[in-house]
């Protein structure tokens, strides 16, 4: 830590303190709010104390490329939050998957992934793995079998979502570490879906939590960020070498920026869960849809692992309009409330048609795969009236 910044001497536990104490770091102005450190670098007393920063011989900040004051404090508080040993930002979601895979992987390694995944994260596993040389096996998340098929044999690691995007599909986290771990590897979880406030992945096994702090940390629209967050060995051994060395960080402004989007991360999370749960309920058995899949709805086909790993059903759902793609495309454009936008977490109300958007690039087959048809649409809830939104949801549907 930078000698000229003074960290509180004892960590906070409880997490309504975390989101708004964890990692705050004051200079010697004392100010209430977190310090932003527009800084590329940093400068020494001595060419001898250069020398002994960059042996590792003294904790200090030496290029914001490895580390910076204010990114250090978001690094923290989502730390603490997490209950991990270690967490490093990065510059998006995305460059956060990747890096926690290829920190990891070498030519000749293994990855087993579940099959239903952004599709970002499906061209890395599919296409940018394969290139390298690291053997890929997509499963079925929703089958026990399938996993213990494919983890029947070493890998190098397991990466899945959980819920998944769009679908909402939910993975058995406990046993999916426990074939992983049995099988040599770690076990990576993407998740950005339930967010750090309703689920906590460490605790059912995982080794790896990754995030596009994009969405629900900063959910307004902002900036972009992403975070991983894992044991101290691994950051040494794998991910600090790669990050240092490939550049993927995130700047001092948007690290604030995220860090002041935690302090009110639970409230929103809470507010726009409840409201997508009352929706859901309340869209269910609409006659314009053929399916509403939300976790916390019993209809869901994994609705009790859902509530025994979450603590809610979180801010989205998905919903199948009882139609083609034509009709589907009526009902996005009659919306009123809601934006058409590929974001989510958002404290906008947010849809989306992954078909066209999200999930265009792994093509028909892929999206077949998934589940995702030409009239499943997404839907993230924001923070507007509950009952307005569905308002505008129902007169939408009118329109198939």
């Amino acid at each position: 830590m930078d000698t000229t910044m003074n960290p509180d001497e004892q960590d906070p536990t409880a997490e309504s303190t975390i989101l708004i104490r964890g990692g705050l770091t004051r200079t010697a102005f004392d100010e209430t709010a977190e310090a932003i450190f527009p800084t590329s670098g940093y400068v020494y007393g001595t060419a001898a104390e250069a020398e002994a920063a960059f042996k590792g011989e003294t904790e200090r900040f030496i290029y914001s490329r490895y580390g910076n004051p204010t990114v250090a404090m978001f690094e923290e508080r989502l730390r603490l939050l997490e209950g991990a040993e270690a967490c490093m930002a990065t510059a998006s979601g995305m460059s956060a998957i990747f890096a926690s895979l290829a920190c990891l992987v070498k030519a000749g390694d293994r990855v087993v992934a579940s099959r239903a995944l952004f599709g970002s994260c499906s061209v890395i596993v599919t296409e940018i793995l394969p290139r390298l040389g690291v053997e890929t096996e997509l499963v079925d998340g929703t089958d026990p079998d399938a996993w213990e098929r494919a983890l029947s044999r070493p890998v190098a690691a397991t990466f899945l979502e959980s819920p998944s995007n769009p679908g909402l599909q939910i993975i058995d986290l406990a046993h999916v570490a426990e074939l992983t771990h049995a099988a040599g590897g770690l076990l990576i979880v993407d998740n950005v879906f339930a967010s750090p406030v309703l689920q906590k992945p460490l605790r059912f096994g995982a080794d790896v939590v990754v995030y596009s702090a994009t969405k629900h940390i900063d959910g307004q629209g902002r900036v972009l960020g992403g975070a991983v967050l894992s044991t101290q060995q691994y950051v040494d051994d794998h991910l600090m070498p790669f990050l240092r060395h490939t550049g993927p960080s995130l700047s001092p402004f948007n690290a604030w920026t995220l860090v002041k989007g935690m302090e009110t991360l639970r409230l929103r999370v809470d507010a726009s869960s409840a409201s997508a749960h009352s929706i859901a309920s309340k869209l269910e058995g609409h006659p314009k849809l053929a399916s509403v899949l939300y976790p916390a709805l019993p209809s869901h086909p994994q609705h009790e692992l859902a509530m025994r790993q979450m603590q809610s059903g979180g801010t989205v759902l998905a919903v199948t309009i009882d139609g083609e793609k034509d009709e589907t495309f009526r009902f996005l454009d009659a919306l009123r409330l809601f934006d058409i936008s590929n974001n989510l977490g958002d404290s906008k109300s947010l849809v989306t048609h992954p078909a066209t958007t999200t999930h265009r690039r792994i093509g028909p087959e892929g999206r077949a795969a998934a589940g995702i048809g030409e009239s499943m649409v997404r839907l993230s809830i924001g923070l507007e009236d509950a009952g307005e939104l569905l308002d505008d949801l129902v007169r939408a549907l009118d329109a198939v």
